[in-house]
Formats: C-alpha cells, structure tokens, sequence
C-alpha cells in the first residue's frame, strides 16, 4: 500500500473519531464512559462454536451469591440453558439438567423469585407466546417442574418483568405485551398492528395468574417490554418501554395504586432510549439501568446497537432529565442484535449484569457478564458521587 494511501485511510479514521465524539456532544449532553476494553471486568458465562446463544436473564439469591441465569440456544427461541453461579457470577457451572419440556421453548425464558404468604420461596420460569407457559422450582433451583400452560392467553416476553406488590404478602404484578399474534389462540389480524402492553396478577406466590388485562394499547407507538422501577420509597412504580415501530424515543408510565391504574405513557430523553430496560438501585440511591441503544436507531447516536447503561436518579426518570452519564458496557458487531440483560446488586455493592451480544466479529452471539461498581464507573466518568435524594 502506498504512503499516499496509507495517509488518505488515516485522515479517514480521524475524521470519522471527530464526528463520532461531536455527534456524542450534539446528541448526549452527558459523558460517555467506555467499558469495551475492560476484560478484567468481563467474565464469559457460556459460548458454544457455531451456536447462538440469546436472550439471557438472571435471578439473585437471598444468598447475595448464587445466580441462575437462562437463555435460548437460538434467537429468541429455542432449548432453554440454565447455570448458575456459586460466587456472584465470578465463576459459572456447566450447563444444569432441565427438564424435557424446556426444549420445546418457543421464546425468550425469563427467571424470578417469588414467595408466598406462609414465607414459602420459589423460583418460577416463564416461556411465551401461546400459551404462555410456567415452571416452577420449591428448592432454589435444584429441581424444576415441566412448563404447564397459566391459562388461556399467551404474549411475546412472557414474562418482561414480575414486581412484588405491597397489597399483601405473595402478591405479584406481572409485565408483558403482545401484537395480537399471540394473546388469543386465534391470531388476530389487524392493520395496521396494534401492541398492547397487559398485567396480571398473582396472590399465591406465583402459582397462579389473574387473566391479563390490558393497561395501554396503540398502533400510533409500539410500547413493549415493560421495566419496572420502583420509586426510592416505595409508594409509585415506573415502567420503562421499549418503542418498536421506531418513530420515537422509548417511553415511561408510572402507577401511583399498585399497578390499578396508569399514567399516560410519555417519552424519554434520548440517553434513555432503547431496548429491554433493567434497573436497580446502588448503595448510595442513584440508579443504573441497562439496555441495548436504539437512539435514533443508527442516525445519531455513537453506541446505537451496543450494550449500554445509564446512571442518574429517580427524580431523573420523574423530571424526564438526561441523568448523570451513560456507560458503553460492550460493543455489538453486529446490527443491534444484543442486550437482553440480566441484572443483580451483590451485598458488597458490586452491579453483575449479564447478557448475549455478538461479541466478536464475524461469530456467533454468546452470553457475558460485566462486573463493577458505581464508584468505579464514577471513577472513569470523573463524576462527582452524589447521594439520590
């Protein structure tokens, strides 16, 4: 290659880093903190040659240690995995026996821990579309129930998001949406698509469910996989959501009665858009949730498709405010197929979130987790610590 050629390409490059950091500027106000890089922080969970490997989400003990994780092998469906880890994801099994049925998965499985009104603790295990389906383990995980239809309904995400609720003891609101392909037996065709998001509930620890009942349905915007969040003391409960006809930025609701009733839905700022939000709190009050970036869905934003995090307040989420930066947990190679992430707070303050991502170029997606802590991240963003009110 000539040096004339080699200067031209070089040129290149810097012209693209310059408008990559000024397109940041112009579009996040907030800093961007960079944790591709960072393999000390990175532990591989489970990658197969050849395979995908999809859609995690995980669960955390009472231990503060042991976490279970559960993931497709394929795009969004397929053979449900689980592990677990005995060391707060430093280290992870092999893959753990699981009964027959979990082959027939034909969706994204999702993990929660329940318990009932006597203090009895299960975990429960969700596989959607129709019908939606449900597993059940008494021992922490040890053995595990087939998947048995709930009832007569199904939906796509089954379940984004189960939320304890505090009007009485073994009392659960569950989130996810449908597009009319999947909620009744029969499709129900309609043009153009309409996405509903539904609740439902559960008095016995998880057992059973309520029929759903629809909270908010539009073919205008496509609100989908709900995230909860709840207020620092309790009293109001946020949902974050995914917008997926892609005509404007992710949304927010909240619910001031337990999930009865719901506020308009509204949008969120563009440091807050994307895809399959999760948060939770750190020990000093500030939030940080985690998603894959659709900002603008490729046309601004320098992390579109990446797996990504933000760190700010509730009041952030109340007031519709940037917050305080933003966090690239790792580069995606590949579109924005990536970032359905689990995410857990261990005893000690350390965030372990968990998710599958086409990681290296040129192969096949497989399932990772990032380790740290809001003073580190604080550290790298030169932010300031500040406790949430």
């Amino acid at each position: 290659m000539s040096k004339a050629r080699i200067w031209f390409l070089m040129m290149l490059m810097v012209s693209a880093a310059r408008h990559a950091q000024g397109t940041q500027a112009a579009y996040f106000s907030i800093p961007l903190v960079d944790l591709d890089g960072r393999t000390d922080m990175q532990v591989v969970v489970d990658r197969e040659q050849g395979q995908y490997l999809g859609h995690p989400t995980t669960v955390l003990l009472e231990d503060g240690k042991t976490i279970y994780c559960v993931y497709p092998k394929g795009h969004g469906r397929g053979a449900i995995v689980m592990k677990r880890s005995d060391d707060g994801g430093l280290t992870w099994s092999g893959r753990l026996p699981t009964p027959p049925s979990w082959a027939t998965s034909r969706e994204v499985p999702t993990i929660h821990r329940v318990i009932d009104a006597e203090g009895k603790k299960r975990l429960i295990l969700w596989s959607g579309l129709y019908p939606a389906r449900l597993a059940v383990s008494n021992d922490d995980g040890r053995a595990w129930s087939d998947l048995k239809p709930v009832g007569d309904w199904g939906g796509i995400v089954v379940m984004a998001s189960v939320e304890a609720l505090r009007t009485g003891e073994g009392h659960y609101l569950a989130l996810f949406h449908d597009d009319g392909r999947f909620f009744a037996g029969e499709p129900q065709a309609k043009s153009p698509v309409v996405m509903t998001l539904y609740t439902t509930i559960s008095r016995d620890g998880g057992l059973t469910w309520s029929y759903p009942e629809s909270i908010c349905s539009s073919s205008d915007i496509h609100l989908c996989e709900p995230g909860p969040i709840r207020s620092p003391g309790g009293e109001q409960m946020a949902v974050l959501l995914r917008e997926n006809s892609r005509r404007k930025n992710s949304h927010i609701m909240f619910s001031d009665d337990e999930g009865k009733t719901w506020s308009e839905p509204r949008e969120l700022p563009n440091s807050l858009t994307g895809d399959r939000h999760v948060g939770k709190y750190a020990p000093d009050g500030r939030l940080f949730v985690t998603f894959r970036d659709r900002a603008s869905a490729g046309k601004i934003s320098p992390t579109e498709g990446d797996w990504v995090g933000w760190v700010g307040t509730y009041e952030d989420l109340v007031q519709g405010r940037e917050g305080q930066y933003r966090v690239r947990l790792k580069d995606n190679t590949r579109a924005a197929d990536c970032a359905y992430p689990g995410l857990e707070l261990l005893p000690d303050g350390t965030f372990v979130t968990t998710t599958y991502g086409h990681w290296q170029q040129g192969e096949q997606p497989y399932i990772l987790s990032i380790r740290f802590t809001i003073q580190q991240l604080d550290a790298l963003a030169g932010a300031r610590p500040a406790r949430a009110p």
